[in-house]
């Protein structure tokens, strides 16, 4: 049973950065496509990032390309979302989540992830 536990949230003022992690447990890290996601209060949830089993894929939503980066390390069984010049709409609770299907390329689509976890609150100052 893959269990997902995000930390690394708070507060912090508009420009900037906060460091994302995602820790694992369950099985091997390797075997499963990683994404983050978020929803902000009153909003329906979004895709941030995701990055494929392999570590070699990423895609990103729009709104955070060159601003957000997502990374994997397989020696710690945790996936990172480095996030840069945060504004204050990326205010949300942030959520990692785990896609089993392994699929060459990560998936953007919530629906396609099967684990997720509990999530962590990012809030942005202006």
């Amino acid at each position: 049973q893959v269990q997902l536990i995000e930390s690394g949230g708070g507060l912090v003022q508009a420009g900037g950065s906060l460091r994302l992690s995602c820790t694992t447990s369950g099985s091997p890290f390797t075997t499963y496509a990683t994404g983050w996601f978020r929803q902000a209060l009153g909003k329906e949830r979004e895709f941030v990032a995701s990055i494929s089993w392999s570590g070699y894929y990423t895609d990103y939503a729009d709104s955070v390309k060159g601003r957000f980066t997502i990374s994997k390390d397989k020696s710690d069984r945790k996936v990172y979302l480095q996030m840069d010049s945060l504004k204050p709409e990326d205010t949300a609770v942030y959520y990692c989540a785990a896609d089993l299907a392994t699929p060459l390329y990560p998936e953007t689509q919530d629906s396609k992830y099967d684990i997720w976890g509990r999530g962590t609150q990012v809030t942005v100052s202006s």
